[in-house]
């Protein structure tokens, strides 16, 4: 991002001086348009801050529906609950098993649900355990059969997310089917989501050209596995996917498994769409975590670059930030993304610590009026829209956003015009038809009485040429 200047003057200065990052957008262009930060780093909280040793490679976090915060401390196998201030609450680093006890391994990730149950991924222990509210063993699941698992199957679950009905979708280290599907008891349902990779014109031309010893030592070219999950309230799933030939490493899963995402906006929904091909830094975003966080928006984690890109429902780049370094606000190993409240927390294992974001007015005013539009209050979301463009005026979104809202309340010519500041071609085309529809419908009476007044006009015109001929001849006949 070159437009650092742009982007401090649109801030005040105290403001701008906080973020050791460029928050920024893609245009029509895929240009990159810097905006107003959405969110400014607030405080990092680490394992001491808390009264504890220091966390070692934490691996997940979760903010239940209470405001409680749990830290997955994987290097040192435990969960550190917080409350919603970050005051410590419990530490649960085992639980009893037939009496004896049990501890974890390098466990992966973490969800808990609204009945408190907490379910977590044991990694090197290949199972999934199942901890009521006070620490105490409900269930456990491991070693899953079924025929479509190979005989030397070894289970490891690394994410994992549980919907209303207690149906959990695990990832799981070394399937590429997709994630895999256990019903409220821990049976083992099947795969959902199964990742296509295709292969590059390149990579095909070069298959047909090699020798056969050449295609042996050849990659194969097998599905990615996903590397994070989560649900929203409708039970619909997110899973996020590292694989750089693919424009579709985010997916939204209906119940049957499909893939629902809207991607309506001017580019995939991926990350970054601009990026150096060769040397540092190089290559696509790495979308290592996914966060829905309510209004139809959800958040991914690019653990490469360490930035977070935000999307409204139809697949359309809110604003992304953030960044590697050393100062507050960007990272070094970021591997989570939650939100709590409205503060936005992202969890950094190089650093051992969480980082807390606190919205700005930008931020949340994006977040509102994108909830507003989302929730069908159009009218409202029009008024929000109009101060983030005070805010920023090469705000795409906001444009189109106004523009969606005048288009419902079919104030068409209006519409036009904010989707043409917004270069929104579709939408655009969708105005200008039903503005056609309306001028016509205006003007109807006028039109037909014009064009009924041309046509007796010319059926008169050729009677009376008709009349006239046939009185000529007559009259010659006559002589």
């Amino acid at each position: 991002m070159t437009a650092a200047v742009i982007v401090a003057a649109s801030l005040p200065l105290h403001a701008a001086a906080e973020a050791p990052y460029e928050a920024y957008t893609y245009n029509y262009y895929r240009d990159s348009v810097p905006l107003p930060e959405p969110f400014l780093p607030e405080r990092a909280v680490s394992g001491e801050d808390l009264g504890l040793d220091a966390f070692k490679s934490p691996n997940d976090l979760f903010v239940d529906k209470n405001g409680d915060i749990y830290i997955l401390d994987s290097g040192s196998s435990r969960i550190v609950v917080t409350d919603g201030n970050w005051k410590l609450k419990r530490v649960v680093d085992g639980f009893q098993q037939n009496g004896a006890p049990s501890s974890f391994a390098n466990p992966g990730g973490i969800f808990v649900h609204d009945n408190g149950d907490m379910y977590i991924a044991d990694t090197d222990n290949s199972r999934i355990v199942v901890l009521d509210g006070s620490g105490e063993l409900k269930s456990m699941i491991e070693n899953p059969q079924s025929d479509i698992l190979p005989a030397n199957f070894k289970f490891a679950p690394v994410k994992l997310t549980v919907d209303g009905a207690g149906r959990v979708f695990v990832v799981a280290r070394g399937v590429y089917e997709g994630l895999m599907q256990f019903d409220e008891t821990g049976v083992f349902m099947g795969y959902v989501g199964t990742i296509s990779v295709t292969q590059t014109f390149s990579d095909k031309l070069w298959r047909r050209l090699a020798t056969k010893a050449q295609r042996q030592t050849m990659q194969l070219f097998i599905p990615t596995e996903f590397s994070s999950v989560d649900i929203d309230h409708k039970g619909f799933v997110y899973a996020t996917s590292v694989d750089p030939t693919s424009d579709t490493t985010i997916k939204r899963l209906n119940p049957s498994g499909q893939d629902v995402l809207k991607r309506f906006g001017y580019f995939p929904v991926r990350g970054d769409v601009r990026y150096r091909q060769f040397g540092n830094n190089a290559g696509p975003s790495r979308l290592t975590d996914i966060k829905v966080i309510g209004g139809g928006m959800y958040t991914a984690l690019d653990s490469f670059r360490g930035r977070l890109f935000t999307y409204n429902d139809e697949g359309e780049l809110l604003y992304a930030f953030g960044g590697k370094g050393t100062q507050l606000g960007v990272f070094n190993t970021p591997v989570a993304v939650e939100m709590a409240g409205d503060k936005l927390l992202v969890l950094d294992r190089g650093k051992n610590n969480v980082v807390v974001f606190k919205p700005t007015l930008f931020g949340s005013s994006v977040h509102k009026a994108t909830t507003l539009r989302y929730d069908g209050n159009d009218t409202e979301a029009v008024a929000i829209w109009r101060d983030v463009l005070r805010m920023n005026s090469n705000y795409d979104i906001a444009y189109l956003g106004i523009g969606k809202s005048l288009l419902m309340e079919q104030r068409n010519k209006e519409a036009m015009e904010y989707f043409e500041l917004g270069m929104q071609r579709k939408y655009y085309s969708i105005a200008f038809k039903r503005y056609r529809r309306e001028v016509l419908q205006e003007h109807f009476g006028g039109i037909m009485t014009g064009a009924l007044t041309l046509v007796l006009a010319f059926v008169a015109y050729r009677l009376t040429r008709k009349w006239r001929r046939r009185a000529s001849k007559h009259e010659a006949g006559a002589l």
